[in-house]
């Protein structure tokens, strides 16, 4: 899952703090949870990375939750990235979620890549992102 900062506030704000302080912009990778998303912007974060296991696991209820925090982030002001498991079949679902700016797909294009090599592999996605 993603990391857990609802309950680690404590312990993730004087880093949150000093990133942001040399003017780093700061990302978040949490599961699609309200309180987890609220955690991120109370401590600063300016992305969340929606973690996709649970999807990519074939939880029916997963997608629903994603779309459910993608839509609540925005109203936060929190910028929304999405991965973990994605791959070519489950990606294009998730294309839709609101305020989406980036997926993150790159352990998946790599591991392809031994099979199709890196750059058929990209095309591939590519293709099936565009489509």
């Amino acid at each position: 899952g993603g990391l857990d900062a609802a309950g680690q506030a404590a312990a993730l704000a004087p880093f949150i703090d000093k990133l942001r302080g040399a003017g780093i912009r700061v990302s978040l990778f949490l599961d699609p949870d309200a309180a987890q998303l609220d955690a991120a912007k109370q401590l600063g974060a300016e992305v969340v990375e929606l973690h996709t296991g649970a999807y990519a696991e074939g939880d029916p209820d997963a997608l629903p939750r994603l779309f459910e925090a993608a839509t609540y982030m925005a109203a936060l002001g929190l910028e929304c990235h999405a991965g973990h498991g994605l791959t070519y079949a489950n990606t294009p679902a998730i294309l839709g979620l609101p305020g989406l700016v980036e997926v993150n797909i790159g352990h998946f294009l790599v591991g392809q890549a031994i099979f199709d090599g890196l750059g058929p592999a990209i095309r591939k996605m590519l293709a099936q992102l565009a489509a």
